[in-house]
C-alpha cells in the first residue's frame, strides 16, 4: 500500500493512530541467507478500533505482531519500514524504553494460555505481578487482582487466585491471560488466535468479554485469526495477508460480503456455509501451496494459485487499487473477484447441490452397526464421572459427529472405544457385533487395525526424528504385515490418496506445514485399512483453506474406503458439513442424538440451542445469543435431576428439572431429545430453526 493509501486508512481509523505500520519488511536468516517473510506492509489502527489480520499459516500474521512488540526470534530482523505505537518509534527504543512499552502500552494474548501462565505459581501471584511492576504495594495488588479477575467475568476471583493454572478450564485460563494483558491498561492489545482451542460457548464469552473491555477502556485491538467469522464479528476493519504482502484491506463486513481479491474470495469459499454438506460435493479449495517469498517473481504474489490470472499478473505486481473510500485491493481484476468461478480452475462448485461428487451410499436399515456402545460409563479417581450410561450405534460408512463443551466427555468416549482407558464395569463396546476387550494391548491385530485415530495436534502425534516415508510405512508394516514390494505399493497408494507428493517422503515433520503434517497423520491412520477412524479435532488448528482441503480428503476417503468416522469438534459448521448423525454430550450424558439435519434444524435440546446460538456466522445471520449461567459443574458432583438444569435458560418452574432425570423423547425418526419439555413445545419456543 502506498503512503497516500496509508494516510487515508489512518484518517478513517482516526487522526492519531495507536498503531502505525509503514512499509514494513521483515527477514529471517537461515543458513546464512536473509529470506524475506514480510514485504512492504502498511496499515494503521485508530483509538478504540479493532483491526483483524487474516491469511493462511505462513502468510506473516504473527511475524507482524512480533515486530510490533520487538519479540522477533534472534534470526528475525526488520529490514525496512517503521512501527510506531502511540507516536513512539518502537524500532528505535533501547532496553529501558522497550520494557516500558511492553509493560504499559502493548499487551499480547497468545493462542495457548497454558504457555503464558507459569505452572508453578498461583494465578493470583501471576496477575499481581503486573500491578507490582506499576509500583503498587502488596495490599493494593491483591485488591486490584480481584477486581481485574471480576472484570473478565470470573465468578469467584478469590478462589481462582488460590488455584494453579492446571486447575483452570481452557476458557477460564484464557480469561486470566486477558486479565493480565489488560491489567496495565495498554493502548494496544494484540490477540494472536486467542479462541482457536475454545469450544463455541466459551469462545462466544471471550469475544463478548473483549468487546466489553474494549468499550470500557478504549483499547485498540490487533486481532489475528484464521476464523473469518470471528474476525467478522469482532473487528471494524480487516487486512488480508498472503505470502507476506497485504493484498486487500477494508471494513470487515464489506470485505467478507463482497471480496475484491480472488484470494479473499477463495478463503471465504473454503468455509462450510449454513446447510452445506459433504453430499453436495467437495468444498472449493485453493490449489497448490503457499509459496515462499523468494519463490515469487516480479508479478502478483497470488498469481500461481489464482483462478483469474492473466499474463499481466505474472510480469508486474499490481498496485493498490482504490475499491472505495477506505478500501483497497492489489488485483488487476478486482471487479471480478467476487464472482470468479472456481470450476474454471478445476475446483468444485461452492453451492449446495451443485457438485458432481457421488453421494454416500444409502444406509441399509437392516444391516447391523459397525460400532455399538451400551451403558458406557467412566469414573476416574476422585469420583469424577466423565461418562454416564452412554448408548450409541454407528453405521458403517457414516460419520457420527460428537459435540459439546470441554469436559463433556467427548475425548473420554473416544479413548474408551480405542481401548486407551477401560470403561466402568457393565459397559459393552462391540465391533461388528464382537465385544472388544477394554484394553487395547489385549486386542487382536485385526481389531487394532480396525480402530485408528487422527489427533488434533499432528506435531505431538508424529515422531519428529522420522521421515514422512518412515512415519507412514512403519504402521502399515506393523498392522498390515506388509513388506518389500507390497509395502512400497501401499505407501505409493497412500501418498496419492492423501495428496502428498514424492518430494515430501524424505522430509521430517519440522519441514512440513500444518496441513501437510495432518495429511501424514491421516495417511498413518489409513495405512492398515481401518474400519473406524476417530478424528479428534483434526482441523481446529488449521487455517480455513487447509481445513477445507482436509475435510474434502476425509470425505473422499470415506467414499472410497467405506470407513466410519467418529468426528469430535467444537466447530459446529465443520461437524454439520461432514456428519451423518450428531450426538450432543453434556457432563458425560447424551442430551440429543439424531440425523445431522434434524439436530441442526430443530427442535433442539436447550443445550444444543445454546451451542448453536454461540457460533459466529459469515452470512450476516445473527441468532439471539443464549448465555448459559455459570461454569459447567464438576463431574465429581454432577447436579441431580437433569444435569443441565443449573445452566438451562428453559428450566421449568415446576421443579421437575431439579429432581427428576428426563427420559429420551422421540422428536422424529431416529431423533431423540433428553428434556422434560416435549419436542413440539421446544420447537414452538425456539421459533423453528436456527
Amino acid at each position: 500500500m502506498t503512503g497516500n493509501q496509508s494516510e487515508n486508512a489512518g484518517e478513517n481509523a482516526g487522526e492519531h493512530p495507536v498503531l502505525a505500520i509503514e512499509d514494513l519488511s521483515i527477514t529471517y536468516r537461515t543458513r546464512g541467507t536473509a529470506r524475506p517473510a514480510v514485504e512492504h506492509v502498511s496499515f494503521r489502527i485508530g483509538p478504540g478500533e479493532a483491526y483483524g489480520l487474516v491469511g493462511e499459516s505462513g502468510s506473516g500474521k504473527s511475524t507482524v505482531a512480533l515486530a510490533v512488540t520487538r519479540y522477533l526470534p534472534r534470526n528475525g530482523a526488520v529490514s525496512a519500514g517503521s512501527v510506531t505505537v502511540a507516536g513512539r518509534d518502537v524500532l528505535a527504543l533501547r532496553a529501558a524504553g522497550l520494557r516500558e512499552l511492553r509493560a504499559r502500552s502493548v499487551s499480547m494474548v497468545y493462542q495457548e494460555p497454558g504457555r503464558a501462565l507459569n505452572p508453578s505459581l498461583r494465578v493470583g501471584a501471576q496477575v499481581a505481578e503486573v500491578f507490582a511492576l506499576a509500583g503498587m504495594d502488596s495490599g493494593a495488588r491483591a485488591a486490584a487482582t480481584r477486581e481485574m479477575l471480576a472484570k473478565v467475568r470470573i465468578a469467584d476471583p478469590a478462589a481462582v487466585m488460590r488455584r494453579y493454572p492446571h486447575e483452570l478450564s481452557g476458557g477460564m485460563a484464557q480469561r486470566v491471560v486477558i486479565a493480565m494483558a489488560l491489567a496495565a491498561s495498554p493502548r494496544l492489545l494484540i490477540l494472536d488466535e486467542p479462541t482457536t482451542a475454545l469450544d463455541a460457548t466459551v469462545e462466544a464469552e471471550v469475544l463478548d468479554l473483549i468487546a466489553a473491555l474494549r468499550a470500557e477502556y478504549g483499547t485498540s485491538v490487533l486481532f489475528i485469526s484464521h476464523n473469518l467469522a470471528v474476525i467478522n464479528k469482532v473487528c471494524d476493519r480487516v487486512g488480508v495477508l498472503y505470502a507476506g504482502s497485504l493484498i486487500e484491506e477494508g471494513p470487515a463486513g464489506t470485505v467478507f460480503k463482497k471480496p475484491a481479491h480472488p484470494y479473499t474470495a477463495s478463503l471465504l469459499r473454503s468455509v462450510p456455509r449454513r446447510g452445506q454438506r459433504k453430499d453436495h460435493g467437495p468444498l472449493p479449495v485453493i490449489p497448490g501451496f503457499l509459496p515462499r517469498r523468494e519463490e515469487i517473481g516480479d508479478g502478483c504474489v497470488f498469481a500461481a494459485r489464482c483462478p483469474l490470472v492473466v499474463d499481466q499478473c505474472r510480469t508486474a505486481a499490481p498496485p493498490p487499487f482504490a475499491v472505495e473510500p477506505g478500501r483497497v485491493s492489489r488485483c488487476y481484476r478486482w471487479t471480478e473477484a467476487e464472482n470468479d468461478d472456481p470450476a474454471d480452475a478445476g475446483d468444485a462448485p461452492s453451492t449446495p447441490g451443485a457438485g458432481d461428487a457421488p453421494a454416500r451410499p444409502p444406509r441399509d436399515a437392516a444391516a447391523p452397526p459397525v460400532i455399538t456402545l451400551r451403558q458406557v460409563s467412566k469414573t476416574f479417581p476422585g469420583g469424577v464421572r466423565a461418562l454416564s450410561g452412554v448408548d450409541l450405534d454407528v453405521a458403517a460408512g457414516q460419520t457420527l459427529g460428537i459435540v459439546g463443551e470441554s469436559g463433556s466427555g467427548k475425548t473420554t468416549l473416544a479413548r474408551v472405544l480405542l481401548g486407551l482407558i477401560p470403561p466402568d464395569a457393565g459397559a459393552t463396546v462391540t465391533l461388528d457385533g464382537t465385544p472388544l476387550v477394554p484394553e487395547a494391548r489385549r486386542r487382536s491385530r485385526a481389531q487394532l487395525r480396525a480402530l485408528q485415530i487422527v489427533f488434533q495436534n499432528a506435531d505431538s502425534a508424529l515422531n519428529r526424528r522420522h521421515t514422512v516415508r518412515r512415519l507412514i510405512s512403519q504402521p502399515v508394516a506393523r498392522l498390515a504385515g506388509l513388506s518389500g514390494a507390497a509395502l512400497r505399493d501401499r505407501l505409493t497408494a497412500l501418498v496419492a490418496q492423501v495428496r502428498l507428493e514424492e518430494r515430501h517422503l524424505p522430509l521430517r515433520p519440522a519441514q512440513l506445514s500444518g496441513g501437510l503434517k495432518q495429511r501424514v497423520a491421516i495417511a498413518r491412520a489409513f495405512g492398515g485399512g481401518p474400519r473406524v477412524v476417530v478424528c479428534d479435532e483434526p482441523t481446529s488448528a488449521l487455517d480455513v483453506s487447509v481445513q477445507g482441503a482436509i475435510l474434502n480428503l476425509l470425505a473422499d476417503l470415506q467414499r472410497r474406503e467405506r470407513v466410519t468416522y467418529l468426528f469430535i469438534s467444537h466447530d459446529l459448521g465443520v461437524v454439520r458439513y461432514l456428519s451423518d448423525r450428531i450426538v450432543v454430550l453434556y457432563l458425560g450424558q447424551v442430551m440429543q442424538a439424531g440425523p445431522a439435519e434434524a439436530v441442526f434444524d430443530g427442535p433442539h435440546h436447550p443445550y444444543t440451542e445454546a451451542l448453536l446460538s454461540a457460533v459466529p456466522q459469515l452470512d450476516g445471520v445473527v441468532a439471539d445469543r443464549i448465555r448459559l449461567e455459570g461454569e459447567i459443574p464438576s463431574a465429581a458432583s454432577p447436579p441431580g435431576g437433569c444435569v443441565f438444569h443449573t445452566r438451562c435458560p428453559r428450566r421449568l418452574a415446576t421443579g421437575v428439572c431439579e429432581t427428576t432425570a428426563p427420559p429420551a423423547a422421540l422428536a422424529g425418526d431416529g431423533h431423540t431429545i433428553r428434556c422434560h419439555i416435549p419436542p413440539d413445545e421446544l420447537r414452538r419456543l425456539q421459533g423453528g430453526t436456527l
